[in-house]
């Protein structure tokens, strides 16, 4: 599929973009926006909202946990269109966000820049622009200060590119459609790997409440196993984290030895069960597979080894997935600070749960197989389909493609996803090519 260029660039005065349309404009970001002083005064807005994964969320005023102030009078009110910037703590952690819309009224912390609109723009735009510019991490390499912070009196006098407004308008509508398509495509896959997951819980049940179960203690069946790492400063190693609801564990970054902190860390191997020691209680459990083979965990990370004569480790980790199991990961998680509930791994081994015979247990096998598959599948194209949407904001906000002439369909009951899925096999394959009237001029 072809993309449209403007017919002509000029050279660009920003530090992230070589060319520009040669009809937009540039500025320092003050001169269009303004830094939010609206402060929380007497407590005239309650809509707590809190800045996560780059988008702004609702929450519950009454019942905030976390870093919780005294009072809500510091906070800033924002309103629908406001740009909210996370500049704290740049050096620690390069992977957030930190870039988010208002699409409501409500209030943020303090911390936070907010980024009132104080000219004829249309501010979605610029949150696009932004948006790029947290994606390619330009960010951290304004911060200062022992926790290399950025204030907006230094980020105010970044250069922004200025498209006319009708412009902008067209920019920030073309992507709002492109990216609602891509998640709502993401959507329909996640709902099919529900189907797969539900049948797999529906077949443990039933094995749960079989005639040939039998009552045995945990640590007798699937003890707590321990492979401890000659720990080497110069050798890389990968630990594991879990995500919550069963949905598995995730690679985090390959760490050299002299790195890896003061925990203690074990091997761990395919077909263990291993659990998350703080949110067990949230469904934090998983089947290591052949792709984890040699992977660590650190002693947050209980590990069990089953015992396969007699269970085998796709139904403890399914009967884990079940009410039936995350009874005992929740009764075993103790703690009332907010998500805070360390899991013992001494009790919960005591308990005796409910064991089918091992040719029914079986049964699980293939059902597991298929839904691994599928999730290997589904995951691929949501690393695709982040993809793609990061490349079309970077194209659509930096000028180097024309949506001025695109006009958005309407969306249908049945939406087809066929031109969708074309884009994304282009930027799989790097093919995405560009079509002009006239020859740029560089």
């Amino acid at each position: 599929m072809s993309k449209v260029k403007y017919p002509k660039y000029k050279p660009s005065k920003t530090l992230w973009q070589e060319q520009i349309p040669s009809h937009w404009q540039e500025t320092e970001l003050r001169m269009l926006f303004a830094d939010n002083k609206h402060k929380n005064i007497e407590l005239v807005e309650r809509n707590l909202l809190s800045l996560s994964y780059g988008k702004l969320k609702r929450k519950d005023i009454d019942n905030a946990t976390g870093l919780v102030p005294a009072s809500f009078e510091g906070y800033q009110i924002i309103d629908e269109g406001y740009i909210v910037l996370r500049f704290t703590d740049l050096q620690n952690d390069k992977k957030s966000l930190r870039v988010g819309y208002a699409n409501e009224k409500g209030i943020i912390t303090n911390a936070y820049i907010g980024l009132s609109p104080k000219a004829y723009i249309h501010s979605k735009y610029y949150y696009y622009q932004l948006h790029f510019l947290d994606k390619i991490k330009y960010f951290y390499n304004l911060g200062g200060g022992v926790r290399q912070s950025l204030a907006y009196k230094e980020f105010g006098r970044e250069t922004v590119l200025i498209p006319d407004m009708k412009e902008q308008i067209r920019i920030a509508n073309y992507l709002d459609y492109k990216i609602a398509m891509a998640e709502r495509f993401i959507r329909k896959k996640r709902q099919i790997l529900s189907l797969y997951v539900e049948r797999r819980k529906s077949l443990t049940r039933k094995l749960v409440n079989s005639e040939t179960v039998k009552f045995l203690r945990l640590s007798s069946i699937a003890p707590p196993i321990q492979r401890p790492i000659n720990r080497n400063d110069n050798v890389l190693y990968t630990p594991v984290g879990l995500y919550n609801r069963g949905r598995g564990l995730f690679h985090k970054e390959p760490t050299l030895g002299s790195e890896l902190g003061d925990s203690n860390f074990y091997y761990i191997k395919k077909d263990d069960v291993i659990l998350s020691g703080q949110f067990a209680w949230e469904g934090s459990v998983a089947l290591v597979g052949v792709d984890d083979e040699n992977c660590i965990a650190s002693h947050r990370y209980p590990v069990l080894n089953c015992n396969t004569d007699i269970i085998i480790p796709e139904y403890l980790f399914s009967f884990f997935t079940i009410s039936d199991g995350h009874f005992f990961l929740d009764y075993h998680s103790k703690g009332a600070a907010g998500r805070n509930r360390p899991l013992n791994p001494r009790t919960i081994i005591k308990e005796k749960i409910p064991v089918p015979d091992i040719k029914l247990q079986a049964k699980l096998i293939e059902l597991i197989e298929q839904e691994n598959e599928l999730k290997s599948l589904i995951n691929n194209e949501i690393t695709l389909v982040e993809e793609y949407k990061t490349a079309l904001i970077a194209e659509a906000v930096t000028g180097k493609i024309d949506v001025r002439d695109f006009e958005i369909p309407e969306i249908v009951e049945e939406e087809s996803y066929e031109e969708l899925e074309e884009e994304l096999s282009i930027v799989a394959d790097g093919e995405t090519k560009y079509e002009s009237d006239e020859n740029p001029n560089y």
